[in-house]
């Protein structure tokens, strides 16, 4: 019994570093339109309008809500994304949706999708991803940052390990 609750303890801390690491995500969902990853009826506006209203870091995950089989979606180089051409794709058209994008590094994306001419009449989305820190604003102090935060629950953790085993 006793053991159990030692268990219990360091799987409680197990589950803080990995909670504090989610929180710091932030998922973006289009809210127009059922599916939200569809033909805007006003073109391409719409998701420019969105997008700019947005603020993406690396780490959040975009979320293309659509029917499998209605639509894909595949990010491309802005050349790619200007002329709605699948040429030069960046990884695998995701067919199924809905598809969740994890924004992996900085920089302008491009995503469209190659159904059709859904790309020509708009369905195309261009996001700029900031880092985590952006430069101009404030960052906090380094104590409060979640990567310090892990390792402190993290040596929270070998300590508890190393007084109860």
């Amino acid at each position: 019994m006793e053991s159990q609750k030692k268990m219990m303890v360091v799987y409680g801390l197990v589950a803080a570093v990995f909670l504090q690491s989610a929180a710091a995500q932030t998922v973006h969902v289009h809210e127009e339109g059922t599916p939200t990853w569809n033909i805007p009826q006003n073109g391409a506006q719409d998701y420019v309008t969105w997008a700019s209203s947005q603020t993406f870091v690396v780490g959040d995950i975009l979320i293309f809500n659509f029917a499998t089989n209605a639509h894909d979606v595949v990010e491309v180089p802005k050349a790619s994304f200007d002329s709605c051409s699948s040429t030069n794709a960046i990884g695998n058209s995701i067919i199924t949706g809905p598809a969740n994008v994890t924004l992996a590094s900085p920089g302008e994306h491009y995503y469209i999708c190659t159904v059709g001419k859904h790309c020509q009449s708009g369905q195309k989305l261009a996001i700029s991803v900031s880092d985590s820190t952006t430069p101009g604003v404030t960052a906090e102090p380094p104590s409060s940052s979640p990567a310090v935060q892990a390792g402190l629950v993290l040596c929270l953790l070998s300590l508890v390990m190393g007084f109860f085993f």
